[in-house]
């Protein structure tokens, strides 16, 4: 291996290492506010730029949850999603599930560790333990090594890996595009004017 790549901690590269907390679900004034608070399940290699539900300030002031600055790299603890990685593009919160990562930018760049740790998401995976539920920890998160080149050449990494999943996000969109098209045709044509089909003859498919 180049001289120039180390190896380290992921605990020695973060500014920042934070669990969240949940609110209680049988508050209703806890949830419906405007602070976005993450679900594990929504994390899976992606790019969070909202979230499924979100919080009160009473629901944040009465429970562990806490605000995870933008652009830091989220690891899921708990259950299916264990091990798989996303990063946040908006300050949120998160249940206790989350382990949330804030890196220290003037020694790594958080696409590079995002990147790192989902290419090595199986080696992760295999530190979760406990039967049917596969768990992992904060402290085994922390002890996780990552290999580290130079700061350009993390830049560099990051900067070809973030722009080929900008295509594909952008050929994703435009695929549920075209799809939310066909369906409004589709609906337009066989179940809203079907008056304006004529008339249908039964037939055998050969």
């Amino acid at each position: 291996m180049n001289n120039d790549w180390t190896t380290c901690k992921i605990g020695d590269i973060c500014k920042k290492i934070c669990s969240g907390g949940t609110p209680k679900s049988n508050e209703p004034s806890y949830y419906g506010g405007n602070i976005p608070w993450l679900n594990t399940k929504e994390i899976n290699f992606n790019r969070i730029y909202n979230t499924e539900k979100y919080i009160t300030s009473s629901g944040f002031d009465n429970s562990s949850a806490k605000w995870i600055d933008a652009n830091s790299v989220i690891v899921a603890l708990y259950g299916a999603t264990a091990a798989k990685v996303s990063i946040n593009t908006i300050p949120l919160t998160t249940n206790q599930a989350c382990c949330n990562l804030t890196i220290d930018e003037t020694v790594a760049d958080y696409r590079y560790v995002y990147y790192y740790l989902r290419r090595n998401y199986q080696h992760l995976a295999l530190l979760a333990n406990g039967g049917a539920q596969q768990n992992l920890n904060a402290q085994q998160i922390k002890d996780f090594n990552i290999i580290l080149p130079q700061l350009p050449i993390q830049h560099k990494i990051a900067n070809i890996l973030w722009t080929i999943d900008d295509k594909i996000e952008l050929n994703r969109r435009i695929n549920d595009n075209l799809e939310e098209q066909a369906k409004a045709l589709f609906n337009h044509y066989f179940i809203q004017n079907t008056e304006n089909l004529g008339e249908w003859q039964d037939g055998v498919l050969t």
